[in-house]
């Protein structure tokens, strides 16, 4: 074969320039050490500034991210330093804020730039998603409108249920007892649809409300599972708990946690076939944060699924196959209300075979040094 000459070089060098340059959405390569390498035409229209002011700049600097609620992103967790860590390619929303002063909102894909299993480097993709932004607040808005005016229907539709099964309206036959309990369970789960609705709206526009405060964790698991244990007793599901010692207790609010924990225990009773156990338990590792634990013995969750479980409106494909109703947002929602909290969700699990999620809650630092875990 034969070798290239130099001008076909240079030829192929300010072709590449040329292609780089023409990328629609901006592009931002990167040293090992985070300095811009390149930076084509869009990403300097984007971020506004000159060749000559972004090459050799240190990216986290010269492209700052900031949350939905204004504030800075830590550099770990820019898509651009966990792809770099993590060798693989990472995408996020987030905003820039430009000259002026404006919050833009963007979407950013970072990718490694990989040599002989090392990274050397990263190119990242910036995206203008002001439109996009846009289109899902109106469609927030209109959920969150739309749920509030559900409510109130739904509200009598339960009362006045509740009222002809309690024997106010007259005696009921069988078949119209069965009727009216399938008619209050069918309200009760649009009631939690329509929780999740509005919980999800208040997360993604930033105007939940936390009031936090000192607060037991057995106490609230305690309740929590009180209130599940209908629905469990129904499939002849154990529930079974290992609680501390109420003196410890976490920084949250009881509103936002018992609407964690019962989303999780919802899940696992729903998810879990007839005679099965599900536990709950708690562990201190250190003096700040405190863990608890759901673990039961249902379908588990296929490992290609694993990375998608806190997504928005996903399910698994063998929870779709076996179980009708649900429409994949409870877990995107616990995954917002946990960070709204200051703490941590995750989990492990296998298919066939059960699973585990954690949560993890910043410890009432004040009384740390009583904090133990005396089990009942």
């Amino acid at each position: 074969m034969a070798r290239k000459t130099r001008k076909e070089y240079e030829g192929q060098s300010a072709l590449n320039n040329i292609m780089f340059n023409s990328i629609g959405d901006g592009a931002v390569v990167t040293d090992e050490y985070g300095r811009i390498t390149a930076i084509n035409q869009s990403a300097r229209k984007l971020i506004g500034v000159t060749d000559k002011e972004a090459i050799g700049a240190w990216f986290p600097k010269l492209i700052r991210a900031y949350d939905d609620l204004g504030r800075p992103v830590p550099l770990i967790e820019r898509p651009i330093t966990k792809a770099f860590v993590s060798k693989q390619v990472v995408t996020a929303r987030s905003h820039y804020k430009a000259k002026d002063g404006t919050m833009v909102p963007i979407s950013t894909t970072a990718s490694p730039i990989i040599v002989n299993g090392q990274p050397i480097g990263s190119i990242e993709i910036i995206r203008d998603i002001t439109q996009e932004y846009e289109i899902d607040e109106m469609k927030s808005n209109f959920i969150s409108l739309a749920s509030h005016q559900l409510r109130t229907p739904l509200s009598s539709v339960k009362t006045y249920s509740h009222m002809l099964l309690d024997g106010f309206m007259g005696p009921l036959t069988k078949p119209q007892i069965k009727a009216l309990k399938t008619i209050i369970s069918a309200s009760n789960r649009m009631n939690e649809t329509i929780s999740t609705l509005l919980n999800i709206t208040r997360i993604e526009s930033g105007s939940i409300v936390v009031a936090k405060k000192p607060i037991s964790i057995s106490q609230i698991i305690e309740e929590v599972i009180s209130e599940h244990q209908l629905a469990a007793a129904d499939k002849s599901i154990v529930c079974k708990a290992k609680c501390p010692d109420r003196s410890v207790k976490v920084i949250s609010d009881s509103v936002i946690l018992k609407e964690v924990l019962g989303n999780l225990i919802s899940n696992a009773i729903k998810y879990t076939p007839p005679s099965g156990t599900i536990r709950v338990s708690v562990s201190l590792k250190n003096t700040r944060t405190v863990t608890i634990k759901i673990s039961d013995t249902g379908m588990g969750i296929p490992k290609n699924s694993h990375n998608d479980v806190f997504s928005k409106f996903f399910r698994a494909e063998n929870v779709v196959k076996q179980e009708t109703s649900g429409i994949g947002l409870g877990l995107y929602m616990v995954k917002g209300l946990v960070k709204e909290l200051g703490g941590d969700v995750w989990f492990e699990s296998k298919e066939g075979q059960g699973s585990d999620f954690y949560v993890s809650l910043p410890l009432d630092n004040k009384n740390a040094s009583k904090n133990k875990l005396v089990r009942k």
